[in-house]
């Protein structure tokens, strides 16, 4: 733990009455955060889906408050780096949701590390993708207890090869275990868990459900009542998956009344961006149901970055309302803060504010404050590249097709011709986002156009971009380490799935000096070769025999220090992958 991070906490603590702490701060409310992967605004009943089925979320939608206007980043690990920490995430670090790009900065302060101080306990059960390894995990983040894949979802380069939804491989507080059945009832099942053990409370509980993220994998017998109305086969498995998902959250949801925490719970919903299909921002399923909105995940129009936004808490905010006023994945930790009456540690830079005024219907002279979105592919954000800023009635933006491809500063006469074509919304009027009036209405976009130029120059100043977060590598908290191609660097590490031995790179990382065992884990040799590994200035060679899978290098020196962590193959003149490299120090103290 960082010392920036003990301090931030000790702050927090220093705000908490001590003899709250000493009681384990009784009376305050529980939490249970529901987040999924990829719902859409319009994959829900009470949205006016009429194929969907969603009685529980529907519920959930009439018997708490409802934002109508919650926005998100339009990809994952943005989101949910802004939902665990309050702040954008350029602050903490992240650009992107693979090849170490989503790689959370260790000096992070976390939602679970300060309620954890103020006497919560917290477990998160589901998707993290923040980072797998040392200090990145959920239990280096401030998580007491962790059920998770890894990577961006199961299947992924991340997580063993060959895992599925069905009898998954997970991490369960750090140790790889096989389970049986579907993945979201896992994560449901012990969540369920969790909060029985821990009915005392206080606790943070948050179900990360990964569904309905691709691969698109349910039983039959969800998707099959779709397959018989004639839906697309996409529609009809996510549709199913959804439906999946709504019946754990009715189970969650029975769980706290048959507790009697139902009255002392926040339960909170809502979904990372919009629905994935292809990775252009028109494309869509066919005969998608997507409410009137424009676009899909990784757009900045609507469809992209608006989500389904519930929150109850019975007895003490009014429910079956909703609220109109725009509110953000920046909002969650604040807000989830002063309902629970925690400090926010005083010397901790957030950009959200706090929706409990709004939530309990207090008349505030609320700010007609402007939210931004931006995101696309390389480990340094370019101004004027994908980018939106919403105001409760406008929004400008610059669109791009395939942010994905995004990787290189565009040289200046694309960013004239994009910023001569940038587009505005009337939200308000137009939320499907059809008619636009960056001509009628210039005015309004130079005034959000320098908004956001301040808004990039602040986030983006917070970090440096070169000098990203790094795996640390031979320390006690994780030996053996497993590096994955997930969190590869460099301009030939182009891909999650397949084809890792035609690609090649490396890992930013710390590595304490000391003897090590190094296991590269590979394809069958096609023919022999060289395996080479290389840190700080060692390189160290070993054959590859024809047919093997395994090359290993006993008892290396490496040298102390940040440096490119190197594993690859040699079995022809330009180098290939591996699939995973196993680093194991031998002279721990």
């Amino acid at each position: 733990m960082t010392g920036q991070r003990v301090l931030a906490i000790l702050f927090a603590l220093a705000a908490i009455p001590a003899q709250a702490l000493a009681q384990g701060a009784p009376g305050r409310p529980n939490i249970l955060l529901m987040v999924t992967d990829d719902q859409g605004y319009g994959d829900l009943g009470a949205h006016g889906n009429t194929v969907l089925r969603t009685p529980n979320l529907d519920r959930l939608s009439q018997e708490g408050i409802e934002l109508t206007q919650f926005v998100v980043m339009g990809n994952c690990s943005p989101t949910r780096a802004s939902l665990m920490t309050g702040r954008y995430h350029y602050r903490t670090g992240i650009t992107e949701v693979t090849r170490g790009r989503h790689l959370m900065h260790e000096d992070e302060v976390t939602i679970a590390e300060i309620l954890g101080g103020a006497g919560y306990r917290t477990g998160i059960f589901g998707k993290w993708h923040l980072g797998d390894v040392y200090p990145m995990r959920p239990s280096d983040q401030g998580f007491d207890e962790s059920l998770v894949h890894k990577g961006g979802g199961i299947g992924q380069a991340a997580g063993p090869e060959g895992n599925t939804y069905f009898d998954p491989i997970l991490e369960h507080n750090n140790v790889s275990k096989r389970f049986e059945g579907y993945c979201d009832d896992i994560f449901a099942n012990a969540t369920i868990d969790f909060i029985e053990r821990n009915r005392e409370g206080p606790f943070l509980a948050y179900y990360a459900t990964n569904l309905p993220h691709f691969p698109l994998q349910v039983s039959d017998e969800r998707a099959g009542y779709y397959r018989k109305l004639g839906l697309h086969e996409h529609n009809a498995t996510t549709y199913g998956m959804i439906e999946n998902v709504d019946a754990n959250v009715g189970r969650l949801l029975a769980k706290l009344e048959d507790l009697g925490l139902e009255r002392n719970t926040i339960v909170v919903f809502l979904s990372d961006n919009g629905p994935r299909t292809r990775r252009t921002k028109n494309d869509v399923y066919p005969g998608r149901y997507v409410a009137g909105l424009r676009g899909t995940k990784t757009s900045n129009y609507e469809n992209g970055i608006r989500v389904p936004f519930f929150i109850r808490w019975p007895g003490t905010l009014e429910g079956g309302r909703k609220i109109t006023t725009m509110g953000g994945h920046i909002d969650l930790l604040p807000t989830l803060l002063d309902a629970c009456e925690v400090a926010l540690p005083a010397d901790l830079k957030i950009d959200g504010l706090s929706l409990m005024p709004l939530l309990r219907g207090e008349r505030v002279d609320w700010p007609d404050r402007t939210l931004f979105f931006q995101w696309h592919s390389g480990p340094v954000p370019h101004q004027y590249v994908h980018f939106a800023a919403r105001k409760q009635r406008y929004k400008l933006l610059q669109p791009q097709d395939n942010p994905h491809g995004i990787i290189n500063h565009p040289p200046d006469r694309e960013l004239r011709r994009w910023l001569a074509n940038l587009e505005l919304y009337d939200i308000q009027n137009d939320p499907s986002e059809l008619h636009n009036l960056a001509r009628k209405h210039p005015e309004i976009v130079e005034e959000l156009l320098a908004e956001y130029e301040d808004w990039f120059s602040d986030v983006t100043g917070d970090r440096d971009f070169h000098s990203p977060q790094r795996i640390h590598i031979g320390t006690e908290r994780e030996n053996p380490i497993i590096l994955s191609r997930f969190d590869w660097r460099g301009p030939r590490a182009a891909t999650q799935t397949g084809g890792y031995d035609q690609q090649q790179g490396y890992w930013e990382a710390r590595v304490e000096a000391g003897s090590y065992r190094v296991t590269l884990r590979h394809s069958k040799a096609a023919r022999d070769g060289m395996a080479h590994l290389r840190f700080a200035g060692a390189h160290e060679t070993k054959p590859v025999l024809q047919g093997t899978e395994t090359t290993v290098f006993d008892d290396v020196s490496l040298p102390g220090g940040p440096g490119r962590f190197e594993a690859y193959l040699k079995l022809e003149r330009l180098a290939g992958g591996v699939r995973f490299v196993d680093v194991e120090r031998l002279d721990l103290p």
